[in-house]
């Protein structure tokens, strides 16, 4: 046929008649049970209806997919060839079905979490066992990297959720607070401030104070309170990637650091050379929260994660928020 333009219109156009779902299942069940009456009974469709939809099906493909006789049905050539092509079909619509199921129930599907390095080693046993006990069909993927990038990767939807610590200052992202900890003091043996209790913020003004590099917002927390400490210049001549290496260095006599909470049992043990202080009322502190886009479609159970999370937690030397904190 020609078109307006000149040449040939293509039957292969968006023009073209589609075969509907239902005549692919009548033409496999036929397929597989080479019976129309025993097709029929298997996908519960009256034999007339199916014998319908395969005509149709032939109709629709201009193919004959069945040769029929009195006694029994017998695929074509191109019926043997569309057979397994209409089963790959179903299977995947199948599938498809399957998996709108799961993303309508609750903790199904895959759940992408990010969690910055200062917070990963100390809440991720009791992340992991809650995920695993509460939520089993829940496909949590854990990605460790600094807050600048947790933030672009939840922006671009790479994360679904963030475990870290706020306020962030985001308007797009809703924050759901978990719990405030205190910061503490980690010293070398010899040091004045070791073992001490009720130090005030202002011993931060003369400290040695070791912090982790540039990137990490524990580092900006600590400059933070020395500020709110008095201290005005940036007490910074060692750096380290990670809180495991700054807690050697001031195992070695370089200095002293911050440690929260969280992290005291799991990097002081591992040197007998560290004394831990701690500040006298308020001490300084630091919240940590899960973070969520906002209106996220999974919004209501992130909450409930939320919520679960902040009763697993309550072991650990924090105090736990609520909701509305």
């Amino acid at each position: 046929m020609a078109s307006p333009m000149g040449g040939k219109v293509s039957s292969k156009g968006n023009g073209r008649r589609q075969p509907s779902l239902a005549q692919l299942r009548a033409f496999a069940a036929v397929a597989e049970h080479l019976h129309f009456r025993d097709a029929a009974a298997a996908i519960g469709m009256s034999q007339p209806a199916l014998s319908g939809a395969v005509s149709a099906l032939e109709e629709t493909l201009g193919v004959t997919l069945l040769e029929r006789t009195t006694r029994k049905v017998l695929l074509s050539p191109a019926g043997e060839r569309l057979a397994v092509r209409a089963k790959v079909v179903l299977e995947a619509v199948g599938a498809f079905m399957e998996e709108a199921e799961a993303v309508r129930a609750p903790f199904t599907g895959t759940l992408r979490l990010g969690v910055i390095p200062t917070v990963a080693p100390y809440l991720l046993p009791t992340v992991l066992k809650l995920v695993h006990d509460r939520y089993p069909d829940l496909d949590l993927q854990v990605h460790e990297e600094q807050t600048a990038n947790l933030l672009e990767g939840l922006a671009v939807g790479r994360l679904d959720l963030l475990l870290l610590a706020v306020p962030l200052g985001v308007p797009t992202v809703t924050e759901l607070p978990l719990f405030d900890e205190d910061f503490v003091l980690v010293t070398p043996l010899d040091h004045w401030l070791g073992g001490r209790e009720g130090i005030p913020r202002e011993a931060l003004r003369e400290l040695n104070l070791l912090l982790l590099d540039e990137g990490h917002c524990l580092r900006d927390q600590a400059l933070d309170i020395c500020r709110e400490a008095g201290r005005a210049d940036a007490p910074v001549t060692t750096t380290a990637a990670g809180l495991s290496t700054l807690v050697q260095l001031v195992a070695g006599g370089l200095g002293v650091t911050l440690l929260p909470r969280t992290a005291v049992k799991v990097e002081t043990t591992r040197s007998n050379q560290l004394l831990t202080g701690y500040f006298a009322d308020p001490a300084p502190t630091r919240r940590i929260a899960l973070a969520m886009r906002s209106g996220a479609a999974r919004g209501a159970e992130y909450e409930e994660l939320a919520a679960a999370l902040r009763e697993a937690l309550r072991p650990l030397p924090v105090r736990v928020l609520g909701p509305e904190d």
